[in-house]
């Protein structure tokens, strides 16, 4: 969180890489495994951590890797807003599938962990931050939901451009560029 500029091993600026590719990837390795076991009465979760800061992102298509002006808070922004965008498009494919997989995106607050060990508010706990995140995996008023944004436990609306679903395709198709695998949604996972 709000390093300063450098690139994980594969080359992919770190909050870009490590905050969003990294969890793009696994889900689409993991996602065969996660559709055979999820049934009608019991959906598999896919569960996408964000954060607040996703309402002040902007996601620059040209430049993701943030070459061209990079500054931590709007690098750390848009890894944030890219999986809120991530998440919406993968429930969308798992709908038009018939998947028995549901896709949220949770905000765990301002948690008391080593990333704000230099804060001065007031933090939640680390019980407290991982509530939301729990509450989506094993509640059963979510069994069946997707593509919501939560924090504390509660639906809420994410930002405006989270919802372009242009957006959310075009994202999706560069990252599947990025990582090295087909983009299956042009056939609809």
């Amino acid at each position: 969180m709000l390093v300063p500029e450098r690139k994980t091993e594969d080359g992919f600026e770190e909050h870009f890489g490590l905050n969003y590719l990294g969890h793009f990837l696994l889900t689409n390795l993991l996602l065969d495994m996660l559709k055979q076991s999820g049934t009608h009465s019991h959906n598999a979760r896919i569960i996408t951590v964000s954060s607040a800061t996703h309402y002040v992102g902007k996601l620059h298509l040209n430049d993701l890797q943030s070459r061209c002006s990079y500054s931590p808070h709007g690098a750390y922004a848009q890894s944030k807003l890219a999986l809120v965008l991530f998440t919406y498009r993968l429930q969308h494919l798992l709908t038009a599938n018939g998947s028995h997989v549901t896709a949220n995106v949770v905000d765990p607050g301002v948690v008391n962990t080593d990333l704000y060990k230099h804060v001065f508010w007031v933090v939640k706990t680390p019980e407290e931050g991982a509530s939301t995140t729990i509450y989506a995996a094993v509640s059963p008023e979510m069994e069946g939901a997707g593509g919501c944004y939560l924090y504390n436990e509660e639906r809420t609306k994410s930002a405006d451009v989270a919802y372009d679903e242009e957006l959310q395709r075009r994202l999706w198709t560069e990252s599947c560029k990025m990582v090295g695998i087909s983009d299956e949604s042009s056939r609809v996972l």
